[in-house]
C-alpha cells in the first residue's frame, strides 16, 4: 500500500487477504514452540502473556516498532514480505532461528528466515505463493536474550538494530546468535562474530572483539536517516551493550 500511494507500483489488481481468519493465529507449546499466522497483528503479538514470558526478545522488539496505531494494523507477514532491511521483527526472529511457511494452490514448504530475505524489498516469494507461517522453537529457560534499536524519533524506522541470543552452560557460552537490521541489503546473521564467543567464557576483551567483528560484517549504506560510518559504530555500540547486559544480569 505504501509503494502504490507513493506510484513506485500501480498493480491492476489488489487481493485482500486480510480476512482469511486461518492465517490470524498466535499459538505457543512448550514441545512445538511458537507459531505465528502471517496476519497476526504486531499489537498482538504485544499483548501475548506466552510471547512476552517465552519470547522476550520479541516482545522488545514488537513494542517499539512505531505507534500502538500501527501495531493494531500491521501484522508480522507483512513486516516480513515487506523485506525491508530495517524490518524491526526481523533481527529478533534470527536470532531465534524462525522459520517461514510458504504455499502456494499446489504446495506448501517451509524455509529458514534467513533464506527468505533476498534484497531490499525482495522474497524468496515465488508467482503463486504466500507466507502463511511463521515457526519458532522454544527457547531453553536458560537462555539470555536482548533487543535495542536507534531511531531518529521513538516511532521512526531503525537506523540501526541488534538481536542477541546466548545460552550458556558452567560459565562457558554454548548457543549463541547475533542479528542485524538496517545495515546490509537485507537484515542479517553476524556469523563471524559469533564463532569468537562459541566455547568461551565472556568477558570485557571477548565482548570488545566480538562487537567489532559485527561492524565488520555489516555492510552499511549513506542515506536520509543516517551514514555508514555511523552505522558501523552503532552496531559495535548495540552489541556491546547487549552482551554486557547478559553478563551483568547472570555473570559468567
Amino acid at each position: 500500500m505504501v509503494l502504490m500511494m507513493r506510484r513506485k507500483i500501480t498493480p491492476t489488481r489488489v487481493v485482500n487477504i486480510s480476512r482469511i481468519s486461518s492465517l490470524n493465529f498466535i499459538n505457543y507449546d512448550e514441545k512445538r514452540g511458537l507459531r505465528l499466522g502471517a496476519l497476526a497483528s504486531l499489537r498482538s503479538i504485544e499483548r501475548s502473556a506466552a510471547i512476552r514470558k517465552n519470547f522476550p526478545l520479541l516482545f522488545d522488539a514488537t513494542r517499539v516498532l512505531g505507534s500502538v496505531q500501527i501495531r493494531n494494523m500491521a501484522t508480522i507477514g507483512g513486516n516480513l514480505c515487506n523485506a525491508s532491511p530495517a524490518a524491526d521483527t526481523a533481527p529478533p526472529l534470527l536470532a531465534l532461528d524462525a522459520h517461514v511457511v510458504i504455499a502456494s494452490q499446489h504446495n506448501r514448504r517451509e524455509i529458514p528466515l534467513e533464506s527468505f530475505f533476498l534484497g531490499p524489498g525482495k522474497t524468496g516469494l515465488l508467482p503463486g505463493e504466500i507466507l502463511t507461517e511463521i515457526d519458532v522453537e522454544t527457547v531453553p529457560f536458560d537462555t539470555k536474550t536482548g533487543f535495542v534499536k536507534l531511531g531518529r524519533t521513538p516511532t521512526d524506522i531503525s537506523k540501526a538494530s541488534a538481536g542477541v541470543l546466548l545460552q550458556s552452560q558452567a560459565g562457558i557460552c554454548q548457543q549463541v546468535r547475533i542479528a542485524l537490521g538496517a545495515v546490509a541489503p537485507t537484515p542479517i546473521r553476524a556469523r563471524k562474530a559469533v564463532e569468537l564467543l562459541k566455547n568461551k567464557k565472556i568477558c570485557h576483551e571477548l565482548i570488545e572483539e566480538v562487537a567489532k567483528q559485527a561492524s565488520d560484517e555489516a555492510k552499511p549504506i549513506d542515506d536520509i536517516r543516517s551514514t555508514a560510518r555511523w552505522r558501523k559504530e552503532a552496531i559495535k555500540y548495540l552489541v556491546k551493550s547487549l552482551l554486557r547486559r547478559m553478563w551483568e544480569m547472570a555473570p559468567f
